[in-house]
């Protein structure tokens, strides 16, 4: 029985069709799976450099381009074009297996061939070759084949492997990046990782494209067919990197972990793990930290279903509960005991005053709040032994045993006046729920998925580590301790999680141009950011392979003109064709949002505020630097950055009241920005009036 399977840049290419013709591809291909190889009406083509690639027929204008296996039933559609141009297109190209890898390699191959004799006479003249350095054993190991490498021998720098980009294969240029980036052969190999398959047959193109996950999706029946051709923007859902691969589909004997920069794809692997781990009959937890990004999660994970597997949708989707981890919280301490009433932040500084007056303590109320925070809940003490003997890690401000004694008769004296005025607050609830799901022998999941693993404090952890019983592929996380803009820190290891030997990192952004990465990476250097497993977490190697232009970093003497500044930035990213929901604008306040949609809307561009449950609609987005978390634009400005505004002064601790709260919470901050502005994937602006954040001078002045 024929298989079809579909190309990447098909995919990409198929929404710019005219809709008669993206309809008639759907017929023509709909009927695939039952067809014979003589009633496919395929044709060979004269003159091809590959004997294998065949058209078939779309209309009486439009053909398909298709690869056809010499033995095997798997047919890979690459191209729809016009039939001269079809006929053409599919002439210059040659496909191969990559002897590393062992996946499907589609090359220009006369282009290429075209292109070596000139690369060959500019090569006469330069002393020196851009990888005369490797071996050629060393890059047939590394999967370079005997079509790239008289290129690789004619190369002399890097902007023509630059340019060569698009005639090479994806994973041969791949490793002649990293070389040329200054990684050895070994390096190299390393990164490879779980792209080896070991023995290849050359020979074997319908193994080779069943190993292509990464560029072919293998199409099971019709309904997937609709549902790939009905999205195909959301590539994410069909295609992984096989490092990614290797992470989804791996079985673990306990607990694991996945982590890296921002937009290396992170939530997509979660995404795939949980629908992984429903398709094999599983109950499913996918939470994170706020409702918006669960909402996301859940509409992600719809479409994911409905393209990998339509039939069993519903059964999928049915084993997976998609919500945000206090909603869980509160779920499960209403099924015990009702809705809790709950504290505001105002009640709550009330009472802690009202237990300092009553004990005569010199101690103030912001720093019994956040002892209680950041030592009491969040090391779990419950008796004044156990709290005597917590660390106190991140907190500033040392105390002696007598001192210690008082924080514990005010917690206490706290907690019992919540305790007589049946009062909550959002982390006992959390608290209690973890209490009770400790208690059930029933656990409610076998599989708990967490996504922006970073932002959960220690009673959420210990909430979801009691949601599943401990066993193999019990918890997958996912996270970038660089982004944590929410809670405290935590190690895995305080909390029941046991992710040693079983934690993976992903390097390659796919999200951000190199030279965005490269600036916001500058956000965090010298900064000490822990990894929750006991040591300390590094970007270092985290890049991206996307080229584009440098971040815009501009300084204004008013608010007035920064404004008027972003107003122009903004038309000049629409009069360049960007669509405004492509564009966003990220602010530090409320405040500073309302004014830049106003400052939009008066110019005659659409904008609108980013609000708890809309992050799709019509015009610029403009938002909070917290409510960009988990959004990406092509266009993004990150306005009034100055030294008054970021950090946020009512956001963090005076150094002399607690130092440990005050320094966590200047990361908090610089965080947010770094957030904020790997949010773009084409271009950046920065800007600020008066004088530049010191996260931003820090920069500058490097």
């Amino acid at each position: 029985m024929a298989q079809l399977a579909l190309d990447k840049d098909f995919l990409l290419e198929f929404p710019s069709l005219e809709k008669q013709v993206r309809e008639r591809v759907s017929e023509v291909f709909a009927k695939f799976e039952h067809a014979t190889h003589a009633g496919l009406h395929l044709e060979k083509i004269t003159g091809a450099r590959d004997d294998r690639m065949r058209t078939i027929r779309i209309d009486q204008f439009w053909r398909g381009v298709l690869l056809a296996p010499p033995n095997g039933d798997t047919y890979t559609l690459l191209k729809v074009l016009p039939h001269d141009a079809a006929y053409d297109w599919a002439k210059r190209r040659k496909a191969s297996v990559n002897a590393v890898t062992g996946a499907i390699e589609i090359r220009d191959i006369a282009a290429l061939d075209a292109s070596i004799p000139h690369m060959k006479r500019m090569a006469e003249s330069v002393p020196e070759r851009l990888f005369e350095h490797v071996k050629d054993a060393d890059l047939r190991r590394l999967g370079i084949d005997e079509h790239t490498l008289p290129l690789v021998r004619v190369l002399t720098a890097s902007f023509q492997l630059e340019a060569a980009r698009g005639l090479l294969p994806p994973v041969q240029w791949d490793v002649l990046y990293g070389l040329a980036a200054g990684l050895s052969p070994e390096e190299v190999w390393d990164e490879l990782g779980a792209s080896i398959v070991g023995d290849v047959d050359p020979e074997d193109l319908d193994a080779a494209v069943r190993r292509s996950s990464d560029r072919v999706l293998l199409v099971e029946g019709p309904d997937e067919l609709m549902a790939a051709l009905a999205h195909p923007f959301d590539l994410w859902r069909i295609y992984l990197h096989p490092v990614q691969r290797a992470v989804v589909d791996a079985s673990y004997k306990g607990s694991a972990r996945i982590s890296g920069g921002p937009g290396t794809g992170k939530t997509v692997v979660a995404l795939h793990r949980a629908h992984r781990l429903a398709r094999a009959g599983g109950r499913v937890l996918l939470t994170t930290f706020t409702s918006t990004l669960a909402e996301s999660l859940q509409a992600s994970l719809t479409l994911l279903a409905e393209t990998t597997g339509a039939g069993e949708a519903p059964d999928v989707l049915s084993r997976v509960r998609v919500e945000h981890v206090d909603r869980l919280a509160h779920r499960v301490f209403r099924e015990a005991h009702g809705l809790p009433e709950l504290v505001t932040a105002q009640r709550e500084r009330r009472l802690w005053e009202e237990v300092t007056d009553q004990l005569g303590l010199d101690l103030s109320a912001t720093f019994l709040a956040e002892e209680w925070r950041q030592v009491v809940l969040a090391r779990g003490a419950r008796t004044a032994a156990e709290y005597l003997s917590a660390k106190r890690t991140g907190r500033g401000r040392g105390l002696g045993a007598s001192a210690k004694a008082q924080v514990w008769q005010a917690v206490t004296a706290f907690q019992e006046l919540l305790a007589e005025r049946g009062l909550w607050t959002y982390e006992t609830v959390v608290e209690e729920g973890a209490r009770l799901l400790s208690e059930r022998d029933d656990k409610p999941f076998d599989h708990v998925v967490v996504d922006e693993a970073q932002d959960l404090y220690p009673g959420q952890w210990r909430l979801l580590r009691a949601a599943a019983a401990e066993g193999p592929d019990d918890m997958f996380v996912a996270g970038d301790t660089h982004q944590r803009i929410y809670g405290p820190q935590v190690s895995f290891s305080e909390v029941g999680i046991n992710v040693r030997g079983r934690s993976s990192k992903l390097r390659i952004n796919y999200r951000t141009t190199a030279q965005i990465l490269r600036w916001s990476l500058g956000l965090m250097r010298g900064q000490a950011v822990d990894d929750m497993d006991g040591g300390l977490d590094s970007v270092a190697g985290c890049r991206s392979e996307m080229r584009g232009a440098e971040p815009v970093l501009k300084g204004f003497t008013s608010w007035d003109t920064e404004l008027r500044h972003l107003t122009e930035t903004v038309r000049s990213w629409t009069d360049a064709e960007v669509l405004p929901e492509e564009i966003g604008v990220a602010a530090r306040s409320n405040k500073t949002v309302e004014q830049v949609v106003a400052a939009l809307e008066a110019a005659g561009l659409p904008a609108r505020a980013l609000a708890k449950g809309a992050h799709e609609g019509k015009g610029v987005a403009v938002g909070t630097m917290h409510r960009m978390k988990g959004l990406e634009f092509r266009c993004l400005a990150v306005v009034g950055t100055s030294g008054e505004q970021l950090p946020a002064p009512r956001s963090v601790t005076p150094e002399d009241e607690d130092p440990g709260a005050h320094a966590r919470d200047l990361l908090r901050e610089r965080s947010l920005l770094f957030v904020a502005c790997t949010r773009a994937r084409e271009q950046l602006t920065v800007s600020w009036h008066h004088s530049p954040s010191p996260f931003i001078d820090a920069v500058l002045s490097d």
